[in-house]
């Protein structure tokens, strides 16, 4: 049983690690998509190992169920070619912060060996319940209730802010049309008179 989580955990692994490095190294957005979709998958699985069932569950339903399709939809509707955009920086830039990162990613590792003792340790079985939908509940609406509010609070704000943001660029773009007077006039009139002066006529 102890070989069979080994092996489960190296393949949420792979899955978590490969997806990442495919979603950011892929061009086509909707192959980098489906990278997101794999480390998704992998997180849930690393949430099992955990005995947390309702958030592999959630991980699924919410981020790789809803979040990833509404990404895909978002591709779909403008286009794969629209959604590529060329980057400014050079491949020097970013081969550079890629070498900062793993060299960051090494030293983190090293640190978590060197000071965190001679052999591993292994963690206890979870107790019974934990990461049930009861425990989970009750633990939200009890100790941590002030925070889910503020949470769902803070949410509502952004999807109005969002709408409203949304809302006036269409204002905008969808504006209304010019009074008829300055329609129907004669074309020299939409000329600045600075533009006159400088070319030496009569305002």
């Amino acid at each position: 049983m102890r070989s069979l989580e080994i092996v489960f955990f190296a393949i949420c692994t792979l899955l978590v690690l490969l997806g990442g490095v495919f979603t950011v190294a892929a061009k086509n957005p909707i192959r980098g998509a489906m990278g997101l979709l794999a480390t998704i998958i992998g997180v849930a699985g690393m949430y099992l190992l955990l005995a947390a069932e309702l958030l592999a569950a959630v991980q699924v339903i919410v981020y790789a169920g809803a979040v990833v399709i509404l990404f895909l939809f978002v591709i779909m509707l403008i286009g794969p070619t629209t959604a590529e955009t060329s980057d400014a920086r050079g491949a020097v830039g970013r081969y550079l912060g890629a070498i900062v990162f793993a060299l960051c990613a090494v030293g983190a590792l090293y640190a978590i060996m060197r000071f965190g003792g001679d052999k591993l340790v292994t963690m206890p079985p979870p107790a019974a319940g934990m990461g049930s939908v009861e425990s989970i509940g009750r633990e939200i609406f009890t100790r941590a209730v002030v925070p889910f509010q503020i949470a769902g609070l803070l949410l509502l704000i952004a999807v109005v802010g969002a709408m409203a943001v949304a809302s006036g660029k269409q204002d905008f773009v969808h504006g209304t049309d010019p009074p008829k007077d300055k329609a129907k006039g004669n074309p020299a009139d939409a000329i600045p008179q600075k533009a006159l002066a400088q070319k030496g006529q009569p305002l």
